[in-house]
C-alpha cells in the first residue's frame, strides 16, 4: 500500500468531511474564477485559439493533482510557458493556424513525456543545473518581452508600434479598457489579493463592451468561443527536420516549466513541513502536459500566483483543485458566451498585470552585493534573453552554460590556505589574519574542497611551489577535515606527494582525515606506516604534536 501511495499520490488524499469540503470549495472557487480569464489571455500570448486556454486549465489540472506530490499547486496556463511556446514556433507557422496548433501540441506531448521519463528515472536533480540568479534573470528578461508584446493590444494600437510614430490607428475604447484594467488589477493585488478581481473586471468589461456595442464598432474582442468539452486531438505527423527544430525548445520548456513548479512547490511543502518529492512532481507535471496536448492545447505549468491564491484562500488538500476544475467545467459548458464581448485589450492587461510582478530590478542589486560573478552572469543572461528574441530560450541556455563554467572554474581552483592558530583557538588563513606559523620549518595547509580530479593537481602544485620558495621546510601538515571525498586521481596525487616528500626527507602530517577518505586510501595501498608519515584523529591532537616538532626524535613516526 505504501508503494502504491508513492506512485499514486491520490490514494493518500484526506477523507472528505463537511468542514474540509467547505474550505476547499471556497479555495477552488477563487482559483477557478481566476484561471478562466487568465487562461484565455495566456492562450492569446501563445498564439493559440483562445478556448485552448480553458482546455489547458481543465484536464491537465486534474491529472497534475492526481499524480503530483505537491497537491495544492494550481496547474494550467502560465505566462512564461506561453511566451516560450510562441518564441519557439516563431517563423515555423502562422500563429493560430492549424499548423501552429499541431506544432504546439507536439511541444506539449514532447515536454510532457520528457518530464514523465525524468521523473521515473529519478532525475529531478537536473533542476540544479539552473541556478537561482540565472532563473531570476531569464524570468525578468522574458517578462520584459511579454509586456512589450502586449503593449500594442493594451493601448489599442491597431497598426502595432508604428501607430506611435504615425499617430493614426488608435482604438480609444481598447486603450481605456486596457489602462483601467491594469490599474484596477494592480491596486486590487495590493489591497485584496484573495478577491477574484480578474473575474470581476472581465465581467465588468464584458458588460461595458456589450452596452457600448464595441464589437460592432470594430474594436477587437474575444469573440465567440466554442462550448462543450474538448475533443481528443491527435496531432498529424510532422517531418523529421521540423521535429529536430522542436528538440531544443522541448528541453528548455521542460526545464523552465519545472523550475516554475519548484518555486511554488517549495513554498507549499515548507508550509506543510514535508520533504519535496521533486521526481513525483515531475511525473505529475508531465502527465498534465500530455493531457493538455491531447486536448489540443499548449504546455502547462504551475502558476505561482494562482498557487499562492489557493493557499491564501485556505486550501488544505487536493480537493480544492477538484472544486476548481468543477468550476471551470461549468463555465466551459454554459458560460463561455459571457467572454465574447470582452475587449482583447483587457486580456493584454491581465497578462501585463500578472507579469509586472516578475520585474524586480532590485534583485540584481541584491545579487551584486552577494556575489559579483553571479551578478554578472545574471545580467548577461538578461541581456542575451532580450537580444535573442524571439528565440529567447537562448538566454536560459547561455545562463546555464555560464553558471556551469563558473562552477567548474571554482572546482578547478579550490581554496588552499596556509593556516595558523587564531587567538580564538580556530585554524585560519595565516596571511589574512597575520598569524605566526604553527611551528618552525612547517608548512601547514588546508584545502576546502574534495580531493578529486578537479582539485588534485592544484594541491600537488601548491605544495611543490611552497617547497621551492621555502627550502628549509622539514614538515608538511595537511588539515584534511574539509575533504569529504577522494577519487582515483586524488589517490594518485596524494601518493605521489607522499613519495616526493619522503625522497626529500620531509615528514608528512595529516590531521582529521574522514573515514570514507581514509578507507579509499588504505584500499589503494596508501598510508603505509613509516617514519615520515604522521596521522592524527583531531586537529587538537595535531596542533599539540606540531608544537613539539623541534623536540621530536627523527624516528618518531606514527600517530593514530
Amino acid at each position: 500500500m505504501r508503494f502504491a501511495k508513492q506512485w499514486l499520490p491520490f490514494l493518500s488524499w484526506p477523507k472528505p468531511t463537511p468542514q474540509l469540503l467547505k474550505s476547499e470549495a471556497f479555495a477552488g472557487l477563487s482559483v477557478g474564477l481566476m484561471v478562466i480569464p487568465q487562461g484565455v489571455a495566456y492562450a492569446a500570448l501563445a498564439g493559440m485559439p483562445l478556448v485552448t486556454g480553458i482546455y489547458a486549465s481543465l484536464l491537465p489540472a486534474l491529472m497534475a493533482v492526481l499524480f503530483s506530490a505537491s497537491q495544492r499547486l494550481s496547474v494550467g496556463p502560465t505566462a512564461l510557458t506561453a511566451i516560450l511556446v510562441s518564441a519557439s514556433l516563431n517563423g515555423m507557422a502562422a500563429p493560430g493556424s492549424a499548423e501552429w496548433v499541431n506544432l504546439t501540441v507536439w511541444l506539449s506531448l514532447m515536454t510532457g513525456l520528457m518530464q514523465v521519463v525524468l521523473g521515473f528515472a529519478r532525475f529531478g536533480w537536473l533542476l540544479n543545473l539552473v541556478s537561482s540568479p540565472v532563473l531570476m534573470a531569464f524570468t525578468q528578461g522574458a517578462g520584459v518581452l511579454i509586456i512589450s508584446s502586449q503593449i500594442p493590444a493594451l493601448l489599442g494600437l491597431t497598426n502595432g508600434w508604428s501607430t506611435l510614430i504615425t499617430g493614426a490607428g488608435i482604438d480609444w475604447a481598447s486603450l481605456v479598457f486596457g489602462v483601467v484594467t491594469v490599474a484596477v488589477l494592480l491596486l486590487a493585488r495590493r489591497w485584496r489579493p484573495t478577491f477574484p478581481t480578474v473575474l470581476v473586471v472581465v465581467l465588468g468589461a464584458a458588460g461595458g463592451s456589450w452596452a457600448l456595442g464595441l464589437e460592432a464598432s470594430g474594436t477587437a474582442v474575444v469573440g465567440a468561443l466554442p462550448q462543450g468539452l474538448p475533443a481528443l486531438f491527435v496531432p498529424s505527423v510532422i517531418e523529421w527536420d521540423v521535429l529536430k527544430q522542436l528538440v531544443l525548445p522541448t528541453l528548455v520548456i521542460t526545464l523552465v516549466s519545472f523550475l516554475e513548479t519548484a518555486s511554488s512547490a517549495k513554498v507549499d511543502n515548507d508550509r506543510s513541513s514535508k520533504r519535496w518529492d521533486q521526481d513525483q512532481d515531475l511525473i505529475g507535471q508531465g502527465l498534465a502536459k500530455v493531457a493538455s496536448g491531447l486536448c489540443g492545447a499548449f504546455p502547462t505549468s504551475s502558476s505561482f500566483s494562482r498557487s499562492a491564491l489557493n493557499l491564501y484562500a485556505g486550501a488544505q488538500s487536493a480537493w480544492a483543485t477538484v472544486f476548481s476544475v468543477a468550476v471551470i467545467l461549468v463555465i466551459l459548458l454554459f458560460f463561455t458566451a459571457v467572454l465574447q464581448p470582452v475587449p482583447q485589450s483587457v486580456l493584454a492587461a491581465i497578462v501585463v498585470a500578472a507579469v509586472l510582478g516578475l520585474i524586480k530590478p532590485h534583485a540584481f542589486v541584491k545579487l551584486y552585493k552577494i556575489n559579483r560573478v553571479e551578478a554578472a552572469t545574471a545580467v548577461l543572461t538578461f541581456v542575451i534573453t532580450l537580444l535573442s528574441a524571439p528565440r529567447l530560450y537562448w538566454g536560459v541556455l547561455a545562463g546555464v552554460v555560464m553558471g556551469l563554467s563558473h562552477f567548474l572554474h571554482t572546482r578547478l581552483h579550490p581554496r588552499i590556505i596556509e593556516v595558523g592558530l587564531h587567538p580564538d583557538g580556530s585554524l585560519r588563513d595565516r596571511h589574512l589574519w597575520k598569524l605566526p606559523p604553527l611551528a618552525p620549518h612547517l608548512y601547514a595547509l588546508r584545502m576546502d574542497a574534495e580531493l578529486d580530479f578537479a582539485a588534485a593537481s592544484t594541491l600537488e602544485r601548491n605544495v611543490m611551489e611552497h617547497l621551492g620558495q621555502h627550502p628549509t621546510v622539514a614538515h608538511v601538515c595537511l588539515f584534511a577535515m574539509p575533504i569529504n571525498r577522494i577519487d582515483a586521481t586524488g589517490v594518485e596525487s596524494l601518493a605521489k606527494l607522499e613519495v616526493m616528500l619522503r625522497e626529500r626527507s620531509i615528514s608528512l602530517h595529516i590531521s582529521g582525515m574522514k573515514l570514507p577518505v581514509e578507507t579509499v586510501l588504505r584500499r589503494a595501498g596508501c598510508l603505509q606506516a613509516h617514519a615520515g608519515l604522521h596521522l592524527y584523529r583531531t586537529d587538537t591532537e595535531a596542533i599539540a604534536h606540531l608544537r613539539q616538532l623541534e623536540a621530536l626524535p627523527g624516528e618518531m613516526g606514527w600517530f593514530i
